[in-house]
Formats: structure tokens, sequence, C-alpha cells
């Protein structure tokens, strides 16, 4: 099962990728390669189940999740879930910081991996290419929080939006759930990261993410009418965003009310 799966992704990447890096840094075997090491932490370690792959068809989506888990462990569990668990294989494209393109390992790691700066440009250019982009509206302030407010949704930022409506992309909510139990017990010392220049400073009970099991939940395609410009005030787009907000609480909340714990995992 493990060679048919990893030699269906390979397939697929050589169908769009060729063998050669993208224009925006992909890096093809380093994608295989990235996932074949992610693949047992995905499986075993942090045991995610997917919900709602009815939901994907074989088309570009935008992706919109919430953020949680004090690192982006998330993003890569998404990434690997749609690598691995949705027909055909989709190599995600996430929008990250320009803090973490800027780090010497990390950012040629991310960019080789599919990851690409978060601006509006590089987002339409590869929706028009055919590419599924991973947006995290909340930005740091969604991972950057309080044991106190695990699972609170922070305000998105109305930028996904924009770029939704300029390449008539349709927008894919999504909800991971378990990851904030990665470390259970933290406090943010935000004038360390002022004074830093960084945009977290948490502090843990744990260094290592604990082996909280993740369910990733995919809700149903929303597309915003067609008759909306991307330059629209800010004011017609807010219902709109607090729909999709709307949407991926209730994942989240469905994901609550089933949450998995270390102690009740799913055998595989």
């Amino acid at each position: 099962m493990f060679k048919q799966k990893f030699e269906a992704i390979e397939n697929e990447m050589k169908n769009r990728y060729g063998e050669h890096r993208d224009p925006w840094g992909l890096e093809p075997k380093r994608v295989l390669t990235d996932l074949k090491i992610l693949w047992p932490l995905y499986r075993y370690y942090f045991n995610v189940q997917v919900h709602g792959k009815e939901n994907v068809k074989d088309k570009p989506y935008m992706i919109v999740s919430n953020h949680t888990g004090q690192v982006p462990i998330d993003g890569l569990l998404i990434c690997t879930a749609f690598a691995t668990e949705i027909s055909p294989p989709r190599i995600l494209r996430p929008l990250i910081e320009r803090f973490l393109t800027s780090l010497p390992f990390l950012g040629r790691w991310s960019s080789e991996g599919g990851a690409i700066l978060g601006d509006r440009l590089n987002c339409l250019n590869l929706l028009k290419r055919g590419e599924t982009v991973l947006i995290f509206p909340e930005g740091v302030r969604g991972i950057a929080k309080n044991t106190k407010d695990y699972y609170k949704l922070q305000r998105f930022t109305r930028g996904f939006l924009r770029m939704a409506l300029a390449s008539n992309a349709e927008i894919l909510p999504i909800a991971v759930v378990g990851a904030e139990e990665f470390f259970p017990y933290v406090l943010h010392l935000k004038r360390i990261a002022r004074f830093l220049k960084i945009p977290a400073f948490p502090v843990s009970a744990n260094l290592i993410p604990l082996p909280s099991p993740i369910d990733i939940y995919i809700g149903e395609p929303y597309r915003l009418p067609s008759d909306l410009s991307p330059e629209a005030p800010d004011e017609e787009l807010e219902p709109h965003l607090a729909l999709i907000e709307q949407k991926i609480q209730d994942l989240t909340e469905l994901g609550l009310k089933n949450r998995r714990t270390i102690l009740k995992r799913t055998k595989k």
C-alpha cells in the first residue's frame, strides 16, 4: 500500500512538474523525499484522520484553514493529507510569512517543498496555473495563542477573498483539530518577541510536540458571487468573510465534539 501510494504521487508530479524546479522553487524530488519522511509521523505518531474527502474534486482550490499548534506542523499535515489521501494526489502550495522565507535553512526547505511567499501576485499566478494554494488567514495570531485561547478562531484578514475573486477560485474551508494539544501548556512572552523582532516567543511545558491524534475536516467548497469585484469595499466582503469563518468554526466544533485523545487513538 505504501509503495503504491507513492508511485501514484510520483506519477502525478511527473505529469505536472516534470523533473525540474518550478519558477517558485518547488523541487519534485525533494517533495517526494520529504513525504516519505513525513508519512510515518503523519500516520502513526499524529494518527491523522481526514473527514470530508468527498468534497474535494479534481480541480484547483484556495484552501482556507484555521491555524493551530504553536508551530506550523498543521500545515505539513494538511499538505501530507492532500498528497497521500486525496485522488488524484495534490501537492499544495502553502502561502507563508516573509519571516520564514528569510531563515537560511527553513526558507529554502519550504520553497523546495512547494511553499511560497504569501503575496497576492504569487497566489494569483499559481491559481492561474491550476495549482491549489493553502492559506491561513489568521496568520501568526492563529498559532501564537496562550492555553486559555486554544481553538478560539482569530479574526481573518480579507486578502484571500480578493485573491479568490481575482482568480475565480473556489474556496475550500478546512479545520484542524488536535494540534493545540501538541503543547498543552503555553505562555506567550509578547514583549520578548517584540524586542527580538520575531512573530512569537512561546514558553511551553514540553519541547517536543505530544502525539496528539489529528482530525482534518474538509468542508464543502464555497464560490464567491461572480458580480463581486476584487476591488470591492471591505463592507461588501464582510458577509462572505463572516460566512467562511463560521464554516470553519462549525467544522472545528464538530471536531471538538468528536475529539480523540492520546489515549484514544485509531488503529491503522
